[in-house]
């Protein structure tokens, strides 16, 4: 086998042949048009439900202990949220059922404090 030949090398193209920000360039920035406005920023405490109720239940499940969060007042998609949430906070899981959060083991503990910091004024435990 021989050796191969280097194949020249193409020059590089000096510039774009179209560059629709090169008149930019030119331009100084108190030229430009002004930006938008920015908007005020406000510390606003996060919106929830204005009560909820926890409590734990055996009944009908075989035994095994779930807490229950009933009357969020919150629509489905909230809901949906609330307990991806919650599941990823208490290291459990659990299920919307109806209009109530389902969370697997006893939770009422560890629950309130987390429902307070979502925005929830006041949280009953039974």
């Amino acid at each position: 086998m021989g050796k191969r030949d280097k194949k020249p090398e193409a020059p590089a193209p000096a510039a774009p042949f179209h560059n629709p920000f090169a008149a930019l360039g030119g331009l100084k920035r108190e030229a430009l048009p002004p930006g938008p406005a920015p908007k005020p920023v406000k510390a606003e405490e996060p919106k929830g439900p204005a009560r909820a109720v926890v409590r734990m239940e055996r009944k009908g499940r075989g035994g095994k202990e779930v807490t229950v969060v009933e009357q969020l007042g919150l629509p489905a998609s909230e809901m949906e949220k609330w307990l991806k949430a919650l599941k990823g906070s208490l290291g459990c899981g659990g299920t919307v059922e109806d209009d109530t959060l389902v969370l697997q083991g006893d939770q009422r503990e560890r629950l309130p404090g987390l429902l307070e910091a979502r925005g929830v004024r006041r949280v009953t435990v039974g």
